[in-house]
């Protein structure tokens, strides 16, 4: 068996952890740069608010309904999944996480337990500790897990924020109730497909032929959804694996002219870039850096990138912030409105595994104390609080956050205050 827990409009929720003025209040969330709406309250949901929909289209309109917006907070959002994600692994020997705000939990072996008791439970300890609310979807496969969740979200009135597919009732119960474009696996165009084929509800896919499936959704992923949608699990728990290549891009919040502004700015996503690159225990043979203008905007458009090798693998931040600086100077056209720019670290070896160079001194042993000691000091104060002098101060290229909340569990200066 397999449990799905999902956090109910997380980003949102994660917002009203700390603001109790705007619970059962519409909420909605902002992509980079404020651009479009990716998180809704159900408040917001019932109002007719899309997901996607471009925040300068409805900007007024949301004001005159008094719907609260927010920037994205990614820091705080990482820091409450992490805190989710690390209650939850006291309820399984086994945890998936799949998505910033979705896990699976294996329940081999606790087959002894009420298993409404035990999602209960799990609902009732992310909320106390975290103020978080979840779903729990329960089923014999991953697929039957998600639908079971969709149901628990759907009918929440009815179901009390649990789903459980057991017996043959339950899952034919299930299998009928869900829109076969609702499954997890069937995309947008293949849904329209079944459909047309008088392939309607979960249920109906299921009675399909294994040849009929292989032809119409995909060959052998239909055929996986299929006898998973079956109680067959083919899924198995996927473990995190290291990245071949790690990249951090960003769109500008306002236009860029500027080769100081631009090198700043890539200073700070390779900054980033780095961090991730230690984390895995990683060093990058080469690094690639890319500018170009908003492919939307009427300006001359322009784009251009450029791969630097490394003399040596390294995982220095100060060594890769050097190699991408000279890379934007080498690409750079002045007069050009820049809207982006990115760095992608690639030729990832394992540290311990760097090749020497003879006449090259390898910075992944020269620079092992400094970078162990911006790590901590970023993990203990927050991100960004010691960073390579070329980042800059000022930074009038971040994106645009201008309804920002703070970061209520990251940093010491932005800590909730209560006022008795």
């Amino acid at each position: 068996m397999f449990a799905l827990v999902d956090c109910n409009n997380f980003y949102v929720s994660c917002e009203r952890a700390f603001d109790a003025s705007i619970k059962r209040k519409p909420v909605v969330v902002l992509s980079n740069n404020d651009g479009c709406i990716i998180s809704r309250s159900q408040e917001a949901k019932d109002m007719g608010i899309k997901m996607g929909e471009p925040y300068f289209k409805r900007k007024q309109w949301l004001e005159e309904k008094g719907v609260r917006v927010f920037s994205s907070n990614y820091t705080l959002y990482g820091d409450m999944s992490s805190r989710v994600m690390e209650l939850l692994n006291d309820f399984t020997p086994e945890l998936e996480v799949y998505s910033i705000d979705e896990a699976f939990l294996r329940l081999d072996g606790l087959v002894h337990l009420n298993l409404k008791e035990y999602a209960q439970k799990i609902r009732g300890t992310i909320g106390r500790g975290l103020g978080i609310p979840v779903c729990v979807g329960i089923g014999p496969t991953k697929t039957l897990a998600k639908l079971a969740n969709h149901l628990a979200k759907e009918k929440r009135q009815q179901s009390g924020g649990v789903w459980i597919i057991r017996t043959e009732r339950e899952w034919e119960e299930a299998l009928r109730a869900v829109w076969v474009k609702d499954v997890w696996g069937v995309g947008r165009q293949y849904a329209a497909r079944l459909q047309a084929a008088g392939v309607e509800r979960a249920f109906d896919l299921t009675q399909c032929s294994v040849d009929w499936v292989r032809r119409q959704l995909g060959g052998v992923v239909g055929v996986r959804v299929l006898k998973e949608l079956q109680g067959k699990p083919c899924l198995q728990t996927v473990l995190p694996q290291e990245k071949k290549s790690i990249a951090s891009t960003r769109s500008f919040g306002k236009p860029v002219q500027s080769l100081a502004q631009l090198q700043e700015a890539v200073a700070a996503y390779v900054t980033r870039a780095a961090e991730k690159l230690r984390r895995q225990g990683s060093a990058a043979g080469a690094i690639t850096v890319f500018i170009h203008t908003n492919r939307y905007a009427p300006v001359e458009q322009y784009f251009k990138s450029i791969t630097l090798e490394m003399p040596v693998a390294t995982d220095s931040t100060v060594e890769l912030v050097q190699r991408a600086v000279e890379g934007v100077k080498q690409i750079f056209r002045p007069l050009i409105q820049y809207g982006k720019a990115g760095v992608v670290l690639t030729d990832l070896v394992p540290v311990q595994a760097v090749q020497p160079d003879l006449f090259a001194q390898s910075t992944v042993v020269a620079h092992q104390e400094l970078m162990k000691s911006l790590d901590l000091l970023n993990q203990r104060w927050g991100s960004g609080t010691v960073v390579v002098a070329a980042v800059g101060m000022r930074q009038e290229w971040k994106m645009l956050k201008g309804m920002c909340s703070q970061r209520f569990t990251t940093h010491w200066n932005e800590l909730l205050q209560v006022r008795c």
